[in-house]
């Protein structure tokens, strides 16, 4: 009887593991696919891929300090920032704009992503995206 009580509970772990990971990824699908998405779009509207063009990237955190100092970490590895208080949130008052002139291309854009996640995540705040800057066709 207890072997029976020990391979439910293996087996409840290893199910409930399974769902938690699919979960987990296909989140992570959904993001991606949305990058991919938005470049196939800019890149039919006719921004050209092998050319640098301007990108926004939005990073909310719940301090001032916070924003700050995500600012002068981002400002160090070569993006143009400011900090804004955002009127209208509860939770993360506070929005890092981060600038960099980049190729639109999925590797470079999830890349910086994941970095700017990462970032958020450390800094108890969320990553909002990425947006083309001024002058970028949108189709």
């Amino acid at each position: 009887m207890d072997w029976f009580v020990l391979f439910l509970v293996a087996g409840a772990a290893i199910a409930l593991w399974r769902i938690f990971y699919q979960v987990r990824r296909v989140s992570q699908i959904r993001e991606d696919d949305w990058d991919s998405k938005l470049i196939e779009r800019l890149r039919r509207s006719g921004a050209d891929p092998f050319r640098p063009v301007e990108v926004d990237f939005f990073v909310a955190l719940p301090s001032r300090d916070k924003a700050d100092e995500i600012a002068a970490r981002l400002g160090a590895e070569g993006f143009v920032t400011d900090v804004r208080e955002l009127a209208d949130s509860v939770d993360q008052p506070w929005s890092v704009h981060a600038m960099r002139s980049m190729q639109l291309n999925i590797n470079g854009i999830r890349e910086v992503s994941s970095r700017l996640r990462t970032l958020a995540t450390e800094a108890g705040g969320r990553y909002d995206g990425w947006a083309p800057g001024p002058g970028t066709p949108i189709g």
